[in-house]
């Protein structure tokens, strides 16, 4: 009997994941590059979030769906004016808030400045602050604080209806995940969310 004349073996069946494999490896390998960018860019680069209370009227109306950039704060500190999204406080765990949650707040103080609310005006390092994006003049008083090293001081503009530093007092630095810079949504509200302050 010679070899041609031999039965051949019959190829082993092929496992239907190792089919599937090899139909949708491709597809598969662009889904888990996909995913690991998009991972990266969120946990580096920029992040969507949305506004689900009105502590930050008129500038920002709950529903209103923003863009949160985290690389600039990788850079330099947060400025007066800038609108951060932030980690909830330890008081405020404190009182029931998870530690994962988001807040929004504009930055009023940065660390070594002294704020104060007197007669429904802020004042920072005793100067008036000129606010033309809040909702109304606060309707409390706080007496002058010093904003501790590594810290910032936030309100929301609309100043009665806002859970903030005049409440809970000061933001850690570290508790920042970034800077609220673009309004995407809705459509016609879109726009940048520049500082207004000097």
């Amino acid at each position: 009997m010679t070899s041609e004349d031999r039965p051949t073996p019959e190829a082993a069946p092929i496992p239907p994941w190792r089919k599937l494999w090899q139909s949708q490896k491709d597809n598969i390998l662009t889904l888990a590059i996909a995913l690991i960018l998009a991972l990266l860019i969120r946990g580096f680069v920029a992040e969507s979030r949305y506004i689900p209370s009105v502590s930050m009227e008129p500038t920002l109306t709950p529903g209103d769906r923003i863009v949160v950039e985290k690389l600039s704060y990788r850079l330099r500190q947060p400025e007066a004016g800038d609108i951060v999204v932030f980690h909830t406080p330890l008081p405020l765990q404190a009182v029931g808030y998870a530690p994962e949650q988001a807040f929004i707040k504009r930055v009023i103080g940065l660390e070594g400045q002294t704020i104060a609310v007197q007669n429904g005006q802020v004042y920072v390092d005793g100067q008036p602050l000129a606010e033309n994006y809040i909702a109304e003049a606060p309707q409390y008083e706080l007496a002058p604080v010093r904003v501790p090293e590594g810290n910032l001081f936030v309100m929301g503009d609309n100043r009665n209806n806002s859970n903030d530093s005049h409440i809970w007092g000061f933001l850690p630095l570290s508790n920042v995940i970034g800077r609220a810079n673009l309004r995407f949504w809705p459509l016609e509200h879109i726009n940048w969310l520049r500082s207004p302050l000097p």
